[in-house]
């Protein structure tokens, strides 16, 4: 990321949960101010641009925050740098004065994890926080030269960024001029027009898929993707048939917007006998649809998830000691796996690693009778209520006919499961696994 943002002479744009207090993190504020100070000085006034768009609940928490991080280069760039913080509509009125910081957080966050730099993207399911730079297990893809998707992403930003609280330099915040408030204004009216911006971005990328596709085939094929990859092989050959596509997915609920939600109950639904799914979360609390999907259908599964030891939550107290509630909600689901007999077909794994924490999620699909995956879906999601119903996430679905890029997704999904084992009867009866009867009574509630 240092060196991406080094080398940016038009825009850097970054999208995540929030941005950590530590040395590293404070490496990356330095490197984009180094970035701007030297974009001032190669030409005087200056096109390059920082969009930063973060949590506005996460973002503010405890006295150093995301924030305070920031506010160096807005003072000293106010011109170049836009830092946005999302605010849910659902939070607001009695509910935003009762509920106290960290709990707030439950009820929607700005969750898409993107870093942008120029025309090259990093998607991923990571945070901008030192454990994910030392010993945090997550997933991310490096899209070069792809100026299209990010094109896309980074009009996605700027749509949240319009229906979201700007930081000013003095540790203030405010709307745009003529925006609607997200919890002091009317929510009806907020989420309308939120959907509204965001469906413009999704809708005008889709457009101009329609031409890139008939640079192709003179017409528009039912099913095309809304944003084709070109083989990074074909040369400049404009005409070359893309060998790889790419669609991103967008679920933002509170606005009306569920593509994500839908294309993945369809891969979940049309996946056939023999086809094999590999679907990895670092919290394991899949929606009920997804799990009946799981339960009920064709293709075999290895769902992969983070064992209580390695639960970026172990060890917490109080409202963050969630991994309880996870084993819980995790022997559930392997007691209806049992009692369907479905053993063979559904297997779930943990996966553990000495000193590390786990954070992968996604989807890796393989064909019946390949041994190597079509399609991987990598982005923010955690295929859980939260990630459906309250948060704004984003990911890609990357479909690929490329045989090297098949290898590669191959061996990444390998990597993860070799680090796991399979879950038993017995994983548990383990003393660790003890879940409390009030974890039990608060999971049946929710």
């Amino acid at each position: 990321m240092k060196e991406q943002i080094k080398a940016a002479k038009q825009r850097v744009v970054v999208a995540s949960l929030y941005l950590g207090t530590g040395l590293l993190e404070q490496e990356l504020v330095d490197c984009i101010e180094e970035t701007l100070e030297r974009s001032l000085q190669a030409s005087g006034p200056s096109d390059f641009r920082v969009s930063i768009l973060l949590d506005f609940t996460r973002g503010s928490r405890g006295r150093k925050n995301s924030r305070t991080m920031l506010l160096p280069l807005l003072r000293r760039f106010p011109e170049q740098v836009r830092v946005s913080l999302f605010h849910t509509p659902n939070l607001r009125g009695l509910l935003k004065c009762l509920i106290p910081e960290r709990f707030n957080e439950t009820i929607g966050l700005q969750h898409i994890k993107v870093y942008l730099f120029d025309d090259n993207v990093i998607l991923t399911g990571a945070n901008l926080s030192d454990s994910y730079f030392t010993n945090r297990q997550d997933r991310y893809v490096f899209l070069q030269d792809s100026r299209e998707i990010a094109d896309f992403f980074t009009e996605l930003v700027d749509a949240i960024g319009e229906v979201s609280l700007h930081l000013q330099p003095d540790d203030t915040v405010q709307m745009m001029e003529g925006m609607v408030h997200p919890y002091q204004g009317d929510k009806t009216t907020y989420c309308e027009v939120a959907n509204r911006r965001v469906m413009e971005v999704i809708n005008a990328a889709r457009t101009r898929q329609e031409l890139h596709t008939q640079t192709f085939h003179g017409r528009r094929s039912e099913g095309d993707p809304l944003l084709p990859q070109q083989n990074p092989d074909a040369g400049g050959d404009q005409k070359t048939e893309p060998d790889t596509w790419i669609y991103p997915l967008i679920q933002m609920k509170p606005f009306g917007i569920q593509i994500d939600e839908i294309v993945t109950e369809t891969l979940l639904t049309e996946a056939e006998r023999g086809a094999r799914i590999h679907l990895t979360t670092g919290y394991f609390n899949l929606t009920q649809a997804y799990m009946d999907l799981v339960l009920s259908t064709r293709a075999e599964y290895q769902i992969l998830l983070a064992s209580p030891e390695v639960n970026g939550f172990f060890g917490a107290k109080g409202v963050a000691s969630f991994p309880p509630a996870y084993v819980y909600i995790e022997h559930q689901f392997y007691s209806e796996v049992c009692c369907l007999g479905q053993q063979d077909r559904v297997q779930l794994r943990e996966y553990y690693r000495n000193g590390w924490t786990f954070h992968a999620k996604g989807l890796w699909l393989y064909l019946a009778g390949s041994s190597l995956p079509c399609l991987t879906l990598i982005g923010s999601p955690n295929f859980g209520y939260r990630s459906v119903h309250r948060d704004l996430e984003a990911q890609v679905a990357i479909v690929t006919e490329n045989r090297d890029l098949q290898q590669q997704l191959h061996q990444e999904q390998e990597q993860l499961y070799l680090k796991s084992g399979v879950v038993s009867l017995s994983t548990f009866e383990q003393p660790t696994r003890y879940v409390k009867l009030w974890v039990k009574l608060v999971v049946e509630r929710c």
